[in-house]
C-alpha cells in the first residue's frame, strides 16, 4: 500500500482497475495497458484508456465499465465459435456482433451489481458520444444499435441509458413488431452461446437481413434502405468489446461524410452510398465524364480555402497546467532513464553545436586607438622612433545576430515511444545549449484535446450536421517553455511528453501558423522555427467529412507562405517520413535515434551561412 501511495492516485487505479479485470475474466495473464487510444482487446493484450489525473468520478466509473466489458468478453465469449456462425452480409454481422456483446455483459450484471453499474455509465457514455439524444429520425442511426438496447433491456430489465431513449423509442414499435417474442428468448439461452447465436440469426432474419440480401433493409420503405446501406459500409467481426462500437462507428461516419453532397444530388433521392467522392463513377448527367461534387471547390487551383467549424473549445495552454508538479517530477525521471543512454552522444552534439554558434562570436580588437588598453605588441615601434606616439587597442565583439529559436513538436499519437522520448530529450539539449550561446529558444508541441471530434463534432452534429465543416476537432496547442523562461524553470515541463491520453492527433497547419505568429511577435532579428514531425497531418473527424487532402492542402498552403513571404526562417526534421516533399529545407530520418544530432546539424548550418538572412521574400533553398 506504501508504494502505490508513493506512485500517486493515478497508479494506484491503473493497478487496482487491472487486477480487478484479471480477476473477472479469470485469467492472471491478461496485460492490461493504459492509453490514449479506445478500449480495445486482441488475445491477452487489453488496452484501457486513462481518466484525468483527478479521477473524476464519472470518468473512473466509464474506465471500469470498459475494464469490465472487456473482461467479461474474454470470460464467457468462445471467438471460434463466433466466427464460424458468422453472418454474410455486413448489415447481419454488426447486428450479430452488437446483440453477442450485450450476452456477455448482462452475465456480468446478472450475478454483481458493482460490475453492472459500471457497464451503465459506459453504456450511457458511449450514447452520449454518439449523440444519440439528438436522433430525430429512425435513419439517423443503426438498427444494430436499436437492436442492441433493446435486446438489452428483455434480458436484464433495465432500461436504455437517457440519452439512448428517444433513438430507442422511435425504433420500438417497429422493431417489437418483428422480433418482440423473440427478443423474450434471448435470456432463456444466456449461458450457451451456440443456442443464443441461433436466436440470434432468427432475429436477423426476421428483420429481413438474411445472407443473401447485401443491401436491402429491414423495412421497404425509404429511410429504413438508407439505413442499410449505412450499415453495410460498419465493420465487425474482431471478436472484442469493441465489436459494438466498431460496428455502428463506420456507419454514421459515412452518414456524416455523405450528408455534405446530399443537396447537390437531387436526382439520386436514395443514392447516398452510390456515388461517392474520388470513386471513378461517371456523372449521370454528362456520361464519360467523371463525377465530381457540385460546388466542391476542395481540387480547383487557387480557390481553396480552409476554415474551422467552430475555434470555441480550443486552447493554448501551459505544460504546467496539464499534470500536477509530482507527476511532472516523476515523468521527468522517467524520460531521463528511457534516454539515458543516449545522453553521452546528445552531449557531445550539443557540445559541437555550442563550439560553432561561440565560434561566431569570437572577439576582435581595434587597433591605433588614442585609448584603450596598452598595444604592447607595438611598443617596438616607440622604441625605434621615440617621437610615435603610443598605440592603444581596444576589444569589440562580433555582430552576431540577435537570434530565437522555436522547436514546434508533433504530439500526436503515432509519435508515441521512443520517438516522444527522443523529441523531448532534444528539446532539453537545445534548450539549454542555446541558452548558453545566448540565443533564446521556445519549445512548443501541438495535438487535439480529444480523438474523433471532441466538442467541436458534438456542436456540428448538434447543428444539424451542416455541409464543409472544415476542421473539426478541438486543438490543443502546449507551451513546454516560453522563449523568455530559463531553461531550469521549463526542465520538468518537457516530461510531460510521456504523460498517458497527452498524445491524440496531429494539425500541422494551424500549429505551423500559431508557432510561427509567436515567432514574428518576437523583436529578434533573426527567427528560426524547427518543426518536428513523423507524417502528414491526420484528424480523422475533419477528414470523415472533408475531402481527403483538406488538412494536407492547407499544410502546403501554409509552408508556402512562410518559405516564400515570412521573414521567419523554416525547418523541418521528419521521423520515419518523407517531410522533404513539403518543406525546402528539411531532412527525414528513419532511426528516432538520429535525432538530436540532425536537429543540432541543421541548426549549426543555418547559424553559418555566410550572409546570415532570412529564407523570405521568395528566396529558394536547396533541401538539405
Amino acid at each position: 500500500m506504501a508504494k502505490g501511495n508513493n506512485d500517486g492516485p493515478i497508479e494506484e487505479f491503473r493497478r487496482v482497475t487491472a487486477a480487478a479485470m484479471r480477476a473477472i475474466a479469470r485469467n492472471p495473464e491478461l496485460s492490461v495497458n493504459f492509453t490514449p487510444d479506445p478500449a480495445s482487446l486482441h488475445g491477452d493484450e487489453a488496452r484501457l484508456p486513462l481518466p484525468s489525473r483527478d479521477l473524476p468520478y464519472d470518468e473512473v466509473c466509464v474506465v471500469r465499465g470498459e475494464s469490465d466489458s472487456l473482461a467479461l468478453r474474454q470470460r464467457y465469449h468462445d471467438p471460434v465459435l463466433h466466427s464460424q456462425r458468422m453472418p454474410a452480409t455486413a448489415a447481419a454481422q454488426a447486428l450479430y456482433e452488437t446483440v453477442e456483446q450485450v450476452r456477455v455483459e448482462s452475465i456480468g450484471a446478472e450475478h454483481m451489481a458493482g460490475v453492472a453499474n459500471n457497464l451503465d455509465a459506459a453504456l450511457e457514455d458511449h450514447c452520449r458520444t454518439k449523440g444519440f439524444a439528438r436522433v430525430t429520425e429512425r435513419d439517423q442511426v443503426s438498427i444494430a444499435d436499436a437492436v442492441g438496447l433493446l435486446a438489452r433491456e428483455a434480458i436484464t430489465g433495465r432500461q436504455p441509458p437517457p440519452s439512448a431513449r428517444q433513438m430507442v423509442d422511435l425504433w420500438r414499435p417497429f422493431i417489437e413488431s418483428k422480433i418482440g417474442p423473440t427478443l423474450e428468448d434471448l435470456g432463456k439461452n444466456l449461458h450457451d452461446q451456440a443456442h443464443f447465436q441461433d436466436v440470434v440469426r432468427q432475429i436477423i432474419s426476421d428483420l429481413g437481413f438474411a445472407d443473401d440480401e447485401m443491401n436491402n433493409a429491414p423495412e421497404p420503405d425509404e429511410a429504413d434502405g438508407e439505413n442499410q446501406d449505412s450499415a453495410d459500409g460498419e465493420q465487425s467481426g474482431e471478436g472484442d468489446s469493441e465489436g459494438e462500437a466498431a460496428a455502428t462507428d463506420g456507419a454514421g461516419e459515412e452518414q456524416e461524410g455523405d450528408e455534405q453532397y446530399e443537396d447537390a444530388d437531387a436526382p439520386t433521392e436514395d443514392g447516398d452510398g452510390e456515388l461517392q467522392p474520388g470513386a471513378g463513377e461517371e456523372d449521370p448527367d454528362a456520361p464519360g465524364s467523371p463525377w465530381r461534387p457540385p460546388d466542391n471547390l476542395h481540387n480547383q487551383a487557387n480557390k481553396f480555402v480552409y476554415s474551422a467549424f467552430t475555434t470555441e473549445f480550443d486552447e493554448v495552454v501551459e505544460a504546467d497546467e496539464l499534470c500536477d508538479a509530482d507527476e511532472l517530477g516523476r515523468l521527468r525521471q522517467q524520460l531521463d532513464q528511457q534516454i539515458g543512454h543516449l545522453q553521452s552522444v546528445i552531449s557531445r552534439l550539443a557540445n559541437r553545436l555550442q563550439r560553432r554558434l561561440m565560434a561566431k562570436q569570437t572577439r576582435s580588437w581595434d587597433f591605433d586607438l588614442e585609448e584603450g588598453l596598452l598595444d604592447t605588441g607595438r611598443l617596438s615601434r616607440v622604441v625605434t622612433n621615440p617621437t610615435h606616439p603610443l598605440s592603444f587597442k581596444q576589444e569589440k565583439d562580433t555582430n552576431f545576430r540577435d537570434t530565437v529559436v522555436s522547436l514546434l513538436i508533433d504530439n500526436s499519437g503515432s509519435m508515441r515511444g521512443r520517438p516522444i522520448s527522443v523529441a523531448a530529450m532534444s528539446a532539453d539539449i537545445l534548450a539549454r545549449t542555446l541558452e548558453r550561446c545566448g540565443v533564446k529558444v521556445e519549445i512548443l508541441g501541438f495535438t487535439t484535446r480529444a480523438w474523433k471530434g471532441g466538442q467541436s463534432r458534438e456542436k456540428w452534429l448538434g447543428a444539424g450536421k451542416p455541409s464543409g465543416p472544415g476542421r473539426l476537432n478541438d486543438l490543443r496547442h502546449i507551451v513546454y517553455k516560453s522563449a523568455d523562461a530559463p531553461w531550469r524553470r521549463a526542465r520538468k515541463n518537457l516530461g510531460l511528453m510521456l504523460r498517458e491520453g497527452l498524445l491524440k492527433e496531429n494539425i500541422d497547419g494551424e500549429a505551423l501558423v500559431w508557432a510561427h505568429d509567436r515567432l514574428l511577435a518576437r523583436s529578434e532579428q533573426r527567427r528560426i522555427l524547427v518543426i518536428i514531425s513523423d507524417g502528414a497531418p491526420v484528424d480523422d473527424s475533419t477528414l470523415s467529412v472533408n475531402a481527403g487532402n483538406y488538412l494536407e492542402r492547407h499544410l502546403r498552403q501554409v509552408i508556402e507562405y512562410i518559405e516564400t513571404y515570412s521573414p521567419v526562417e523554416l525547418l523541418a526534421i521528419g521521423i520515419g517520413h518523407d517531410v522533404t516533399r513539403y518543406y525546402r529545407r528539411a531532412v527525414t530520418i528513419v532511426d528516432a535515434e538520429q535525432l538530436g544530432g540532425t536537429v543540432m546539424d541543421q541548426l549549426a548550418e543555418l547559424f553559418e551561412e555566410e550572409d546570415g538572412m532570412p529564407q523570405g521574400r521568395g528566396r529558394k533553398r536547396k533541401v538539405a
